[in-house]
């Protein structure tokens, strides 16, 4: 009579768990990737080749309250401003004009100013002045 008993070593691994794991780091990770940068604006952005940084030359339009029109201090009628701006950015890489237009002017004259650029293809920033808080005194 045998009364030993044969067993057998397993080597099993239990792996019901790890698909709970799995799930749950998928999900983290689906959610932390779109909570990191949900207003990104993708941009393509340009490359330097050189370690000089190059300066754009800026050109200044300004319009005070009266309806004045200066090109770079200069003053300039408003008919004229086409062709004086024309000449300004004739040879310019990518020249950029500030705009600098008093606030109690109407829309009008900004949009006027704007179309002449969209017309001549120039970009064009308007210059706005820092809020004050009204905390301070």
């Amino acid at each position: 009579m045998n009364l030993s008993r044969r067993r057998k070593l397993s080597s099993h691994v239990e792996t019901s768990s790890m698909n709970d794991i799995m799930f749950f780091l998928m999900l983290f990770f689906l959610i932390v990737s779109t909570m990191v940068n949900p207003n990104v604006i993708k941009l393509l952005l340009p490359n330097a080749r050189s370690g000089k940084a190059v300066m754009k030359e800026t050109i200044n339009i300004s319009v005070d309250a009266a309806g004045q029109y200066f090109l770079d201090r200069q003053p300039v009628t408003s008919t004229d401003l086409e062709s004086a701006l024309s000449k300004r950015v004739a040879g310019l890489d990518q020249p950029t004009v500030v705009l600098r237009v008093d606030a109690s002017l109407n829309v009008q004259k900004l949009v006027d100013i704007l179309e002449i650029g969209n017309r001549l293809k120039v970009k064009m920033v308007m210059a706005t002045q820092a809020q004050q808080s009204a905390g301070r005194g």
